[in-house]
């Protein structure tokens, strides 16, 4: 709390009129410690003796009537009447100091020093050391004002600190605070917490004097005048200046500190005007929301927000003012967050948690308004702050930043007497549309008062069984109302300190939806045939329980929970027959909530919202243990949602776009599992469906009851949670994979739905790996049923994937021979059997093929010879219709398979020459012949570069094409071939290439060794003489180069630069060498250099270099 030093003004006028001077003096003396009279306080509670009538009425008053009305009322007040109640006005609860210098609730820190560093830090546990170590003295009280000193310990960084505190306080409950520290914060500081729990806890200590004002009655003009004095003398730098003004409006007849009568007492006690409320800084509750909101959610400040709320919730069970006080001082502040405007005008969401935030405001503002005992004028004042701040254009919408079309939901269904048509036509609806209806509703219902005041409200010879009954069949009472608002009751009255009444409406709510649910099967029952013959279902949950702003089903959970904890004091006494505990209806209240059918509500926020409050109830359900009387409830919950039809999001027909039961399914399966295995796979499988990918959507899905609101139109909805959606379907059908292990029956009924409902490649690849996992356990046989389960899901993943493009594909086809070799060589024959369905031809050839017929497989499968045949014979089959089907890319690779079977190696070449004319291109062609040549086939070799050089063109310029390596391997295959096959490739090299160098490069190599002796792979030698230039076919490859280097010349003088200059002469030069290769070459590279001085004779530095080099 921010404690300024400045004293607090006085609160009223105080004047004795009729009390003479004299009267009072010598009345009392001077050092009388508080609560003196009759028998100390210590002896009264040390000898047990019951309170004196003084001290019963007057600590009555001192709660209830201001100090003034009591004066007001009685002429004279006999001092130890005074003392009396001046002493018991002092607040004498921890509880709510604690409060107020703390965010632990005051129950828990009472008394006890805390364990944590954390909680070491707060003011209210740092005030208990500084009590217990003795550093507070100089305790005084006078009148309805306490002062002392504090003394802050030295530390290695701080010196000793003393601190002036002072606490005002009227009605048991601290009105202001001041401290010398200076420290700023929303909480009492330490030494206010010190000063304040010492007079609670040592009363008997602390000096007590009436009001200064009675004191100064007492006084004559003398005494006055030095008391005067001396308080200046001693105070005189600080009330010099006041006193001189104060005495001089007294002495001017006219001033206005002479028209009015008495004068002000700040120890003299509140008026009847003054409000009665714990002091509360709300300066300092601005600044520190603004600050939590300026952080951005950093540093803590999302945490410290909602420690805030807290507070408030705290504030508002102890039925603390200050509360809504508190509250509306947060709200103001959220309102002007200036991110609001900012989000607004970008177009672009607040954050999650930013969100959250606002949810719990509006939440409180919905408690705040329900409180059951406020008074009119209370509620209409904020109604009218929450229509002001409803009006702001930037004020968050209910479902986050989502404009949603979806009228006033809180009264669609039926429900009580406070319902509201008229809101239905409201188009938007902010976090505060709720509370701003909730000042509708009322207390005042004769049945709604029962139920909540009575224990035993119970009728057990009603017999109604209209929809609007009263009470059960058992005579347990009934509340009919929209369910979220009449949970909002539940919880507006367990905030504001009313457990137990809301406990038994919370019981009559989970009852009223006991009997909803049975009288919907029942009607389920009777119309079963005709709905299931249309096929759909009518929406009759417009907003789900679970994920709703107003939290209902968590709500009734808590309610009950919280007195469910002790289970020995948790049956219900309702029904002694029954044996319920509030334990069972906590769950039995959370399985309906979860299992209620609802449609996906709009937006990325609202759905987000719905699966992390089903995730943070199922989380709840969890931590309990299972007993059999739970176990039964379970049971019974399951078979009503299996049977319930359109009203349960596990009944038979399904809405296409309600929330999924995925996860809830999940935590039912594992609960039910050891107890009812049959009803866990039926609630398991039942909720494996996601209707909302299903390709078909039937016209008749629009069907619906005529006044029931078209939520969504016929469309593909706008899931944004749907990736988590398919997560939570995969871990389902996961979880049902493992426990079926073993059950042959269960494995294929699990893996049918899968089929049917899971539409994702990657979730049901990371099915068939779990599968896998489980199948093959280290410590255990291999299970052959889950692996063949195994095996048809990833079949299933190779089909959806087949013709789609999926990064992880070429992982899917590897892992999927990996689980076909588990199974067996028959699942390997299999897939290579159908692999056309499965795989592409290049990763049936590259992969499956390769793997099976690869030595680990064989290893692997332990086969015989026979089998290994067989499985090759398989493998050599697919290769060559792959290489069929895409001989550029699967060819080479079905020449390496079937390198070990004659016929098939010949079918394969074959394949290869049929598709070499049209189908390959000459890199896919000269691979292979490199192939043939290092497998011994140098002729078919040969052949297949022939037909690989038709393919080629280089042209002048390209002398780094990667091509030329195969060109030069080529020649130099023909070339150690004989001179025969060198010259039927040489034309095919002239037509082809154009690059001067590469042909340069060839015509050398011809030239320098005889005719198959090139290549040292072969024996064979054609000729042991040198090959002519003057003869064909170098004469013909010698002529094309010369020509190659003249024209690429020509080309390179068109565009040539200075800087290229040196490069053409070295260019020149090689040329002259291949020119002289020729008999006459000396006189046709003259010829050459004169032509180009004459053509180009304008490069003049050019020429010049020329004529320098070569004359």
């Amino acid at each position: 709390m921010a404690e300024r030093v400045q004293q607090p003004p006085a609160k009223r006028l105080c004047c004795r009129p009729g009390y003479g001077s004299t009267c009072r003096q010598g009345q009392r003396a001077a050092g009388a410690p508080c609560g003196s009279s009759g028998a100390t306080q210590g002896e009264s509670s040390r000898t047990q003796s019951p309170e004196t009538l003084l001290d019963i009425a007057a600590r009555k008053v001192a709660e209830k009537w201001p100090f003034q009305r009591v004066e007001e009322r009685f002429e004279r007040i006999p001092e130890p009447v005074q003392r009396r109640i001046v002493y018991w006005s002092f607040p004498r609860s921890e509880r709510e100091i604690c409060m107020y210098s703390s965010f632990n609730t005051g129950g828990e820190e009472i008394g006890s020093s805390g364990e944590s560093g954390d909680e070491t830090r707060l003011p209210f546990r740092r005030g208990i050391a500084l009590l217990e170590s003795g550093c507070v003295d100089n305790v005084l009280q006078v009148g309805f004002h306490l002062s002392g000193t504090v003394r802050e310990p030295a530390t290695p960084s701080e010196p000793e600190l003393v601190c002036n505190v002072s606490v005002s306080f009227d009605r048991c409950k601290i009105t202001a605070v001041t401290c010398s520290c200076g420290n700023k914060d929303i909480f009492y500081c330490a030494h206010v917490v010190a000063l304040s729990l010492y007079r609670v806890r040592k009363p008997e200590q602390v000096k007590l004097r009436l009001p200064i004002s009675e004191t100064l009655f007492q006084m004559n003009r003398d005494q006055l005048q030095k008391f005067v004095q001396y308080l200046i003398t001693v105070h005189h730098t600080d009330v010099l200046p006041t006193a001189q003004k104060l005495a001089d409006e007294i002495l001017s007849q006219n001033s206005e500190i002479n028209q009015v009568h008495g004068a002000p007492d700040p120890t003299a006690g509140a008026s009847v005007d003054d409000e009665n409320c714990w002091h509360l800084d709300e300066e300092q509750v601005q600044e520190q929301v603004k600050l939590f909101l300026s952080q951005g959610g950093y540093h803590g400040s999302g945490k410290q927000l909602n420690l805030l709320f807290s507070k408030v919730r705290e504030m508002l069970k102890m039925r603390d003012s200050n509360g809504a006080r508190m509250l509306t001082l947060i709200t103001e502040q959220f309102m002007g967050d200036p991110r609001l405007a900012l989000w607004r005008q970008q177009g672009t969401a607040m954050t999650d948690k930013y969100r959250q935030l606002w949810d719990e405001l509006g939440a409180l503002w919905m408690c705040i308004v329900l409180n059951p005992h406020c008074k009119p004028e209370q509620k209409a004042f904020w109604l009218r702050q929450l229509r002001r701040w409803n009006s702001v254009d930037v004020c968050p919408l209910e479902d986050g930043n989502h404009s949603s079309e979806l009228t006033n939901l809180t009264n669609v269904l039926p429900q009580g007497p406070a319902g509201n048509p008229d809101s239905l036509s409201r188009p938007h609806r902010t976090v505060f549309t709720r509370a701003i209806e909730a000042c509708d509703l009322h207390w005042q219902d004769p049945h709604l008062q029962n139920i909540i005041t009575e224990d035993h409200y119970t009728n057990y010879c009603y017999h109604e069984n209209l929809d609007s009954s009263l009470f059960d069949t058992r005579g347990w009472p009934l509340w009919h109302e929209h369910v979220p608002t009449a949970c909002a009751r539940v919880d507006a009255l367990r905030s504001h300190g009313y457990p137990k009444e809301a406990l038994r409406l919370a019981i009559a709510i989970v009852n009223t939806l006991r009997r909803q649910q049975q009288k919907q099967l029942e009607l389920f029952r009777s119309h079963k045939k005709e709905l299931l013959n249309r096929g759909i279902t009518a929406v009759t949950n417009l907003e789900g329980w679970v994920g709703h702003p107003l939290d209902p089903i968590g709500t009734l959970f808590s309610t009950l929970m919280e007195m469910g904890r002790g289970s020995e004091e948790g049956i219900l006494q309702m029904d002694g027959a029954s044996g319920e505990s509030f334990l069972s209806l906590a769950v039995e209240t959370a399985l309906i909530g979860l299992g209620q059918q609802r449609v996906m509500p709009d937006g990325l926020y609202a759905q987000e919202k719905v699966c992390r409050n089903e995730e943070q109830l199922l989380g709840k359900l969890q931590e309990i243990d299972l007993n059999d009387m739970l176990v039964k409830i379970f049971r019974k919950q399951a078979v009503l949602l299996l049977e319930a039809g359109p009203y349960s999001g596990l009944g038979e027909i399904l809405y296409r776009e309600s929330v999924p039961m995925h996860t809830f399914a999940k935590f039912l399966f594992t609960s039910l599992l050891p107890h009812d295995a049959e009803l866990a796979y039926r609630i398991a499988l039942r909720a494996m469906r996601l209707p909302v990918l299903e390709s078909t959507n039937p016209s008749s899905d629009l069907s619906r009851p005529h006044h029931i609101v078209s939520v969504v139109p016929n469309r593909y909805p706008r899931w944004f949670t749907l990736s988590h959606i398919e997560t939570q379907q995969c871990e389902l059908a996961s979880t049902m994979l493992t426990a079926a292990k073993g059950d042959a029956r269960k494995l294929e009924t699990v893996l049918e739905s899968i089929q049917k409902n899971i539409h994702s490649s990657s979730h049901i690849f990371k099915l068939a790996q779990d599968a896998f996992k489980i199948a093959t356990l280290m410590d255990s046989l291999p299970d052959l049923t889950l692996l063949k389960v195994s095996l048809e899901l990833g079949l299933q993943v190779m089909r959806m994937t087949l013709s789609t493009l999926n990064w992880r594909r070429r992982e899917m086809v590897r892992w999927l021979v990996t689980c076909a070799t588990e199974v067996g060589v028959f699942a390997l024959d299999s897939i290579m059997q159908n692999w056309f369905t499965l795989f592409t031809p290049t990763e049936a050839t590259s992969v499956v093929a390769s793997t099976v017929m690869s030595n680990s497989t064989i290893v692997r499968l332990h086969l015989d010879c026979h089998q290994q045949e067989n499985l090759a014979n398989s493998a050599r089959t697919l290769a060559l219709q792959c290489a069929m089907k895409d001989p550029q890319n699967c060819a080479l690779s079905a020449l390496t398979l079937c390198e070990k079977d004659h016929n098939a190696f010949e079918t394969a070449y074959k394949i290869v020459l049929d598709a070499a004319a049209t189908g390959m291109n000459y890199t896919q062609l000269f691979t292979i012949a490199r192939y043939m040549e290092h497998r011994g086939y140098p002729a078919r070799a040969y052949k297949l570069a022939t037909l690989a050089m038709t393919h080629l063109n280089l042209s002048y310029n390209q002398d780094t094409h990667p091509a030329i390596n195969d060109v030069l391997w080529a020649c130099a295959l023909s070339h150690s071939l004989g001179k025969n096959e060198l010259a039927a490739v040489i034309p095919l090299v002239v037509k082809s290439v154009k690059c001067a160098t590469v042909l340069s490069d060839i015509l050398r190599r011809c030239t320098l060794t005889t005719p198959g002796g090139m290549v040292a792979l072969h024996s064979r030698r054609n000729s042991g003489k040198l090959m002519s230039l003057d003869k064909t076919p170098l004469r013909q490859l010698l002529d094309a180069t010369i020509g190659a280097y003249i024209n690429t010349t020509h080309s390179r003088l068109t565009h040539i630069s200075p800087r290229h200059y040196s490069e053409f002469i070295e260019f020149l030069s090689k040329a002259r060498e291949t020119f002289l290769m020729a008999h006459d070459g000396h006189i046709q590279f003259t010829q050459f250099i004169d032509n180009l001085k004459q053509i180009y004779k304008g490069k003049k530095k050019l020429m010049m270099l020329v004529r320098e080099r070569f004359g």
